[in-house]
């Protein structure tokens, strides 16, 4: 055999190898679509119904109790304290949303009381107050952060809500999170959050790039993907959603007219910013 025919071959059975390993990182699905529909059925408020700079900022109370109120789904953030308190928050530090440069993970629950969420009388919330106060007709779509040790985040967490008998998912940008439900609470809807996270033409690193590709989904099969609306046509995500099944979340839809351009693609909108026209889903 000519020697250019056996360079050939290498390289053809390198790209097979290559396309193989992209598709079966690829591969996800979700036999359990019929657990959607009150998530459907309701457009998911992004860490409440809030307004930041008035009584009712971002994942407070107040805020939560006004998606209760108005029958949306709601979209929280789950990290832990340094005594292990399990919080609402979103940010891994306090800087932004309480003034302080302090990390939540090296706080105890005693100190963050000493901070105002903006410029509210509310504070960080506890995940045991905020779930007294929902619905069981409520469905909540649960992040799970990944600041300090996640899997204690996780193991928290789910002693909550082994006595909840509400409607609810969890999801996470980090794929091990995502993984250990799959292992540990097979029962809980998981979902994996995505992103173009070279956007702003800041270059990806390998693993954001992994992320944003989906090469993590036949790690961590996640029912649902939960992905920034305005990149829906990248190529993996549409890829996958023409080849395996499972259900799309769109974040963060901020008015009406991209929750009316998401709708081709995602069954759950996650929104902020505005009220949609409608609480429901329309038929």
């Amino acid at each position: 055999m000519e020697a250019w025919a056996i360079v050939l071959i290498v390289i053809l059975g390198i790209v097979i190898l290559i396309t193989g390993l992209y598709f079966m990182s690829l591969w996800t699905k979700c036999d359990r679509m019929d657990k959607f529909k009150l998530f459907e059925d309701k457009y998911i408020a992004h860490r409440g119904l809030f307004e930041n700079g008035s009584d009712h900022p971002e994942n407070s109370l107040a805020a939560f109790k006004r998606a209760v109120e108005e029958d949306f789904g709601i979209e929280l953030d789950v990290q832990l304290t340094k005594d292990d308190k399990l919080v609402v928050f979103h940010d891994g530090d306090l800087k932004r949303i309480c003034g302080i440069n302090k990390k939540v993970i090296d706080c105890t629950y005693e100190e963050l009381l000493k901070y105002n969420l903006l410029d509210s009388e509310e504070k960080i919330p506890l995940f045991d107050d905020f779930i007294k106060l929902v619905k069981k007709d409520t469905p909540l779509v649960i992040e799970v952060k990944p600041e300090g040790n996640a899997f204690n985040t996780c193991r928290e967490l789910v002693k909550r809500l082994d006595n909840y008998e509400g409607t609810y998912c969890i999801e996470s940008f980090d794929p091990r999170v995502v993984h250990w439900f799959k292992i540990n609470r097979p029962e809980i809807l998981r979902g994996q959050l995505s992103d173009n996270f070279g956007r702003k033409k800041r270059r990806m690193n390998p693993v954001e790039w992994m992320m944003a590709n989906l090469l993590f989904n036949s790690y961590a099969k996640p029912d649902f993907i939960s992905f920034n609306h305005k990149y829906k046509n990248m190529f993996s995500y549409k890829l996958a959603r023409k080849l395996f099944n499972f259900e799309n979340a769109a974040w963060t839809i901020k008015n009406q007219e991209q929750l009316d351009n998401a709708k081709d693609v995602f069954n759950i909108m996650i929104f902020d910013s505005f009220i949609p026209e409608r609480g429901k889903r329309d038929e």
